[in-house]
């Protein structure tokens, strides 16, 4: 919340000097590169930072939480891996959320169906997650969230209302898709850089440094070093008396229309 603000106060300074500037002509031309370059730096950080809230409001943490429930989870499935975060996930007991990718779901409908057999929540994650969605225009996106719904909703009858854009970036197409889609955007607070770093250790520390209550943990249930990291996530959460919840029950909001 205070990223955000400063964030947004900074930019907001610097595009009221920009323009003045160039409507008084009152400062050297050095001085509108440094703006225009402040202004350039703060919006690549508000694309790329979901939790900057530069473009548009997402739930990233629930720091209003008294009791010690956290969130866990799971982008970029389902997979063959998926079957094996389940396995551990059933038996800690635990619920998770998974962000589904549209065209992995067509590839693992059964996936998708057991993930929702085992009572957990289920979240659009766009159809095709290319590298290059951030550059796709208001309709395009649109049709990508819109995909994924219906593919969902052929597979379990379920209507999903959270939504989590690829690599957790945001611009005004992304912002305007959402709007017109009425998903809720679900962010992170906790990165766990499964998908970069090789150290199981390094990993779990990320996620447990500063754990509180209200936090989102981002894991991705594709890679195989996520299964051992999750068991001894769910370990550290036992000893220290955490509870783990669905995105649902941490904001107490609906899942599905």
């Amino acid at each position: 919340m205070l990223i955000r603000k400063i964030v947004n106060i900074i930019s907001s300074i610097a595009g009221i000097l920009m323009v003045t500037a160039i409507y008084f002509n009152e400062l050297p031309s050095w001085s509108l590169l440094v703006l225009a370059f402040l202004w350039l730096l703060i919006t690549a950080y508000g694309v790329a930072n979901i939790r900057s809230g530069y473009f548009l409001k997402s739930l990233n943490s629930n720091p209003t939480l008294t009791e010690k429930k956290i969130a866990i989870t799971f982008d970029d499935g389902p997979d063959l891996n998926t079957l094996k975060i389940l396995e551990v996930l059933n038996k800690y007991n635990v619920k998770g959320t998974f962000f589904c990718i549209g065209k992995q779901i067509e590839k693992y409908p059964d996936i998708l169906k057991k993930i929702i057999q085992e009572n957990h929540i289920v979240g659009n994650h766009t159809f095709s997650h290319d590298k290059l969605i951030d550059t796709y225009g208001t309709d395009k996106f649109i049709g990508e969230i819109q995909k994924t719904d219906t593919i969902i909703e052929k597979n379990s009858e379920l209507k999903p209302l959270f939504f989590r854009p690829p690599y957790g970036i945001t611009n005004p197409n992304i912002a305007k898709a959402v709007k017109k889609t009425g998903h809720t955007v679900i962010g992170w607070n906790k990165r766990s850089f499964d998908t970069t770093i090789p150290s199981e250790k390094v990993i779990l520390q990320r996620i447990t440094k500063n754990l509180k209550g209200g936090d989102i943990i981002l894991l991705h249930d594709t890679k195989i070093i996520t299964v051992a990291v999750l068991e001894q996530l769910l370990l550290f959460l036992q000893r220290n008396n955490f509870t783990t919840v669905t995105i649902d029950e941490l904001f107490s909001i609906q899942a599905y229309a």
